[in-house]
């Protein structure tokens, strides 16, 4: 496109490019929009990038052929003016669909790729496709770089066979026998690890069941001892707070007495207080009236006494007002020793009941205590008790008898039974076991201890079986029917 003898403005669009060379151009000019002077000249060109689709044929360095289908995604690189400007200039005589144009990229990525091909082995190639087509694009891109084009977008199919050269046919029928082999491996492997497996299940199963059916009675036992436990202890709570409910009860009620004791004396102390106000209250009337009538006393003798009769009233006003002081001095003094009697009263009140009231605290106290000791005393014995009786298998004879033995029972009666026939002639047998020693005693054998407490247990078993007519445990032996007396 050109112009000639005339200005004109040209607009290019969002995905185009105007190339201007001519008068006052040195090389060539792009812009997206210009004025096309005389002497000028201008071209549009596309910047969008186009798809090219090859089959690269290619051998290995193995000598063995074989297809690279490819689709490269290639157009001019917008983002650097010079490469632009080796677009353009490409492109100046040629469309970029033209044959020039594709065959030229064709021409770069079969030879970069038969070049790089050559220096791999097959097993490189298909092993690392990855790898070679990095590398194939690098190559590419190197030589695209001087006609200012950019691979946006590369995709490298599967690599295919050429006819006759089945090499991929082969290497892929041999993965796949050998695939089948190994899962043939790893079924019979699986199934192997089955059977073994279900078997231990079995086992652990059983094992585990019995484990916890053991489990289960342990637990049970143990809350069933808990619940007892627990049983007792809410009984004991529940005395507990009837003895404190019935001491608040107690506390309450002398409260009460307390206030009412306050409240009827105040009721006495205003009663008198309001008597005493009365009977002030009436002598101040009183004194009013007296003072009224020697008024009009002195009035009516003024004129016949005036002098005698105004000394003799200044004498009694001065009288009265005597009497009167001393009526309301002694009230005043009865009044306050009065209150302070009242107050000692209610001080003496509150101190015995405080004392009273501590001690009751403090045997609420002890008795509390003590009976908290006998409940733990109790738990204590009764736990002994159990674990006794289990020690013995549950046979309460053996545990009577160890009991009896341990607490030294049998040496207290026999004592006792020494003592009640002091004096008597009673019935004493003598075991022995026929073994006669030296009159003076005087045997150094090892066994003469042991021989002396064997030879004092028959006398002592018979001695209390016909006191008392008890037996012996049987694993301490057992009486004849009828003893030999020597």
């Amino acid at each position: 496109m050109g112009t000639d003898g005339f200005n004109l403005v040209v607009v290019a669009s969002p995905s185009e490019y105007l190339v201007i060379s001519g008068i006052g151009i040195t090389d060539i000019k792009l812009a997206k929009k210009a004025w096309i002077f005389p002497g000028q000249s201008y071209i549009i060109f596309d910047m969008s990038p186009v798809n090219y689709t090859f089959e690269v044929q290619a051998m290995s360095s193995e000598k063995l052929p074989f297809m690279l289908p490819a689709v490269f995604t290639i157009g001019p690189r917008i983002d650097d003016t010079p490469s632009l400007q080796k677009y353009a200039k490409l492109i100046s005589r040629h469309d970029k669909l033209s044959s020039h144009v594709k065959e030229l990229v064709q021409g770069i990525i079969e030879g970069e790729t038969r070049v790089l091909a050559a220096s791999m082995t097959m097993e490189e190639v298909f092993k690392g496709t990855k790898e070679f087509k990095q590398e194939v694009f690098e190559k590419v891109q190197l030589e695209l770089n001087q006609f200012g084009l950019l691979i946006y977008n590369a995709n490298v199919k599967q690599l295919v066979d050429v006819p006759g050269h089945e090499y991929f046919s082969y290497l892929g029928q041999k993965t796949q026998m050998e695939a089948a082999n190994q899962a043939k491996v790893d079924v019979a492997e699986a199934r192997k690890k089955g059977e073994i497996g279900s078997k231990e299940r079995e086992g652990l199963t059983l094992q585990n069941a019995a484990k916890i059916d053991a489990e289960t009675k342990i637990y049970a036992t143990k809350r069933e001892g808990e619940g007892k436990m627990a049983e007792i202890k809410v009984k004991a709570e529940v005395k507990v707070y009837e003895n404190v409910t019935e001491a608040e009860v107690a506390e309450a009620n002398a409260e009460l007495a307390k206030k009412k004791a306050g409240w009827a004396k105040e009721a006495e102390v205003a009663e008198v207080e309001a008597a005493k106000a009365v009977a002030l209250r009436d002598a101040e009337l009183q004194t009013q009236v007296e003072r009224m009538n020697a008024l009009t006393r002195t009035e009516k003798l003024k004129s016949e006494f005036l002098s005698k009769a105004s000394v003799e009233y200044e004498t009694k006003v001065q009288e009265a007002n005597w009497d009167l002081y001393n009526k309301q001095k002694a009230a005043e003094a009865t009044l306050y020793q009065r209150e302070k009697e009242a107050k000692a009263q209610k001080a003496v009140a509150e101190a015995e009941f405080y004392a009273r009231q501590q001690v009751a605290d403090g045997e609420f106290y002890a008795k509390k205590k003590e009976a908290e000791g006998l409940i733990a005393l109790g738990q204590a014995q009764g736990a002994y008790l159990r674990s006794l009786l289990d020690a013995v298998g549950g046979n309460y004879a053996a545990m009577r008898d160890f009991m009896m033995i341990n607490s030294g029972m049998f040496q207290e009666i026999a004592k006792i039974n020494a003592e009640a026939v002091r004096g008597l002639q009673p019935k004493i047998s003598i075991w022995t076991n026929g073994g006669g020693e030296g009159g003076d005693g005087s045997s150094n054998g090892a066994m003469k201890e042991v021989a002396g407490v064997y030879k004092m247990l028959p006398p002592l078993f018979k001695t209390v079986h016909e006191q008392t007519g008890m037996l012996p445990p049987a694993w301490m032996g057992t009486l004849p029917n009828s003893g030999s007396n020597n």
